[in-house]
């Protein structure tokens, strides 16, 4: 069972009875073994959200597209919102920096180990720091300098890459610009934002230097869906670390450096295997 291909559904839809019957009386008249099951009933919502694995124990494996078809008379009977995809599948992920390496360095390396099942489509920077990182790795970088006037243009040009490279997801791996609220909605749920702070926290510029000088004892990083308010988007994975007096900003922006990197790999991952789900302002996440 190892070595035969595995499906992801991913379903939310109106809460009510039979649900689980009907999905997986769906999936065992298909001859399909589950590998995981995760469920999640919102009572203040009145929403129900699920991800489901599984493998078909037959030898002959339907095509996503003739599981997408069989499913839908399901589908329309709850009034589902749902997805099927191939487990195995790497997710095609645009990166987007400015001139910190960190999390570009941390996300090529799961993806060398396997750890992140995704298949980088091109790297894009408002400079040319990191274009070195990207050559080595053989991915395309593409520089896109932005300033006031000439953000519109650029935004644009990024919407082309995403559509001419099959992007599913884009990650702002400290990208240092605001997306304007346009792009905000050409991306929404497929853009994720690593930020140096424990939301809500220390907005702005040098937010260790501002943690120090408060004498804070958490630091920590936030990953979020990208809106059109300023990172207040819906919440995907957090991370504190403790810290005290005796470490100076210099050490909080090694130990921040980490957990930036750590918070958005999780944030990443999460996302690839299709077990995020956005409820309102807040996520379900499995």
């Amino acid at each position: 069972m190892k070595n035969k291909p595995a499906y992801i559904l991913k379903v939310s839809c109106p809460g009510k009875v039979g649900i689980v019957a009907a999905v997986g009386n769906f999936l065992a008249d298909r001859g399909c073994f589950i590998k995981e099951f995760h469920q999640f009933d919102d009572l203040e919502s009145g929403r129900f959200f699920s991800t489901i694995e599984f493998v078909f124990e037959g030898n002959q494996q339907p095509s996503v597209e003739q599981l997408k078809a069989a499913f839908e008379v399901t589908a329309l009977r709850f009034d589902m919102e749902w997805e099927i995809h191939d487990a195995n599948q790497p997710a095609r992920v645009l990166i987007m920096v400015s001139k910190y390496d960190h999390c570009l360095r941390d996300l090529l390396y799961r993806r060398a180990t396997g750890e992140l099942n995704i298949e980088i489509s091109a790297i894009v920077s408002n400079h040319e720091d990191l274009r070195y990182l990207a050559e080595r790795e053989g991915l395309d970088y593409i520089h896109l300098p932005v300033t006031k006037e000439t953000k519109p243009e650029q935004e644009a040009k990024l919407i082309e890459i995403v559509e001419q490279t099959g992007t599913e997801l884009v990650v702002l791996a400290r990208y240092m610009q605001v997306l304007s609220d346009t792009l905000c909605q050409q991306l929404a749920g497929r853009c994720i934002n690593i930020h140096h702070s424990f939301l809500p926290g220390f907005k702005g510029a040098k937010p260790y230097y501002q943690a120090y000088e408060r004498g804070v004892k958490l630091i920590g990083a936030t990953a979020h869906y990208v809106t059109g308010d300023l990172d207040e988007g819906p919440i995907i994975e957090q991370m504190v670390e403790r810290v005290d007096h005796a470490q100076d900003p210099q050490h909080l922006t090694q130990v921040g450096r980490d957990t930036e990197a750590q918070t958005l790999a999780r944030a990443v991952k999460y996302h690839v295997r299709h077990r995020v789900f956005q409820n309102g302002l807040r996520t379900v996440v499995f």
